[in-house]
C-alpha cells in the first residue's frame, strides 16, 4: 500500500496539483500514524481492556477506506460520495478480516471509522481537484500494484514486539 501511496502523490505532482498531493499524503500519513498508535496501545494494554475484543485494530480495513475514499476525492466526488466509497471498501476488507479470523468486529469497526474519517479529511483539505488525466493514474497505479504483489511487510510482528517492550500498562509496584 505504500509504495501505492507515494506513487500516487507522484502523479498528482506531476499533473500540477501539488495540493491534492500535500492533502493525500497528510490524510493517509495520520491515518496510518493513527493506527499505528491504536495498535501498539491495544496491544501493550490487552490486560486493561479484559474481555472487549479489541488487541488489533484493523489497519488493513483503515487503509481500504482511506485509499479508496481518497481516490474517489481526488477525482471530484463529493463527500457523500467520498463517504460511499470509503465505507463500501471497509466494508469489503472488513468482512475478508473477520472471514480470515485475523480480527473481530470491533476491530474492523474502529479501523474503518478510522479509514472513512481520513478519507473524509482528504476530500475537505485537497480543495476541489483540477481536471486530472485518469491514464496516468491507472497505469502508474497497475505498475506499482504489478511490481509489489505478492510482497509482505510483516507488520504486525514488529508490532506486537514493540508492545510487548513498553511497560504501558504494567501495574507498578
Amino acid at each position: 500500500m505504500l509504495p501505492l501511496v507515494l506513487a500516487v502523490a507522484v502523479v498528482l505532482t506531476l499533473q500540477g496539483w501539488r495540493r491534492g498531493a500535500v492533502a493525500w499524503l497528510g490524510a493517509i500519513g495520520v491515518t496510518f500514524f493513527g493506527m499505528l498508535v491504536l495498535k501498539l496501545v491495544f496491544l501493550g494494554c490487552a490486560s486493561v481492556f479484559g474481555p472487549v475484543a479489541l488487541r488489533s485494530p484493523s489497519g488493513h480495513t483503515a487503509a481500504a477506506a482511506v485509499v479508496a475514499g481518497g481516490v474517489a476525492a481526488i477525482y471530484g466526488g463529493g463527500r457523500r460520495t467520498v463517504l460511499v466509497v470509503a465505507l463500501l471498501a471497509a466494508i469489503a476488507i472488513g468482512l475478508t478480516r473477520v472471514g480470515l479470523r485475523l480480527h473481530s468486529w470491533p476491530e474492523v469497526a474502529l479501523g474503518a471509522a478510522i479509514g472513512v474519517a481520513g478519507a473524509l479529511a482528504l476530500a475537505r483539505f485537497a480543495g476541489p481537484p483540477p481536471v486530472l488525466r485518469l491514464r496516468p493514474m491507472v497505469l502508474t497505479a497497475a505498475f506499482v500494484l504489478a511490481l509489489f504483489h505478492g510482497r509482505h511487510l510483516e507488520a504486525e510482528v514488529a508490532l506486537r514486539q514493540a508492545a510487548d517492550g513498553f511497560p504501558w500498562c504494567q501495574a507498578r509496584p
